[in-house]
């Protein structure tokens, strides 16, 4: 049985196709500008703005399950659209489904969102992805959402890359001491997915970092970890930004963690700071 990974390329997508050839799962995995470097899985072109493409990719492939880990940004075709687009054809083909979603889906208007809180977005990526999840799951009911929070991991994420410039002095900017997430390692949040993909699993599910930490904390575990002066870290608050989107949203994940045996450890636990 073959298993899809959409968005095979990127930062959560390379760790899901990573750890799926090791356990030697046959995978395909999609890309939209250019194919990851994991040798032992087929890589194959599909934009999800276009139906016909994913419908040639799912009458060659069939895979049993798929795991969408694209992202669009707040790019309405591709973040909003093409997720419900992939579900139609999943429930076309009988294909498992599981969709990453995100925290931005919340406002902060509350501290904690556990699986029951309705979505509530402030920003157009919010809305996005707000919408996919309303869609995904009309069309396929059996889905699975998975909403999730700050990926970090291995030095490749976003905000480790941040990190090491601010450091360096070679990137102007601040890191928020006000902006809470709940950051989650890749390799949990990856391992979590196919778990969710293998179990009897259906609708909104959690999959954040037991830990809630402002980027500018995030930030100081990094440093050490990294060997780096967090004095060098400059800080400020989004509130004073003009910024857009929520300041403060954790995840609740405790409802999905006691079906997993994936633990979702949380930054404080996985960025240990070097001896």
């Amino acid at each position: 049985m073959t298993t899809l990974v959409i968005g095979g390329s990127g930062f959560l997508g390379a760790e899901l196709v990573r750890q799926a050839a090791e356990a030697g799962q046959p995978t395909v995995a999609t890309y939209a500008t250019s194919p990851g470097d994991t040798a032992r899985v087929e890589w194959c072109h599909l934009d999800l703005r276009d139906p016909g493409r994913l419908d040639a990719v799912m009458a060659e492939v069939r895979p049993h399950v798929i795991v969408n880990a694209s992202s669009g940004d707040a790019d309405w075709a591709v973040t909003a659209q093409g997720p419900v687009r992939l579900a139609v054809a999943a429930a076309k083909y009988g294909s498992r489904l599981v969709h990453v979603s995100s925290d931005a889906v919340f406002s902060g208007s509350r501290d904690h969102y556990d699986e029951s809180c309705l979505p509530d977005p402030v920003t157009p990526y919010g809305a996005a992805k707000a919408a996919a999840e309303t869609g995904v799951l009309l069309v396929h009911p059996q889905a699975v959402v998975a909403r999730t929070s700050l990926i970090i991991g291995g030095g490749r994420s976003v905000h480790e890359r941040i990190v090491h410039e601010l450091a360096a002095g070679t990137r102007e900017g601040v890191l928020f001491t006000d902006d809470i997430r709940c950051p989650v390692h890749v390799t949990d949040l990856a391992a979590a997915l196919w778990e969710l993909a293998a179990r009897d699993a259906r609708g909104i599910h959690h999959l954040a970092g037991a830990d809630a930490l402002s980027r500018h904390e995030l930030g100081i575990l990094i440093a050490r970890r990294d060997g780096l002066d967090a004095s060098r870290l400059p800080t400020g608050l989004r509130a004073d930004s003009t910024l857009p989107g929520a300041l403060d949203v954790r995840l609740d994940s405790r409802a999905t963690q006691r079906k997993l045996r994936t633990t979702l450890r949380g930054a404080r636990r996985f960025l240990p700071a070097t001896a």
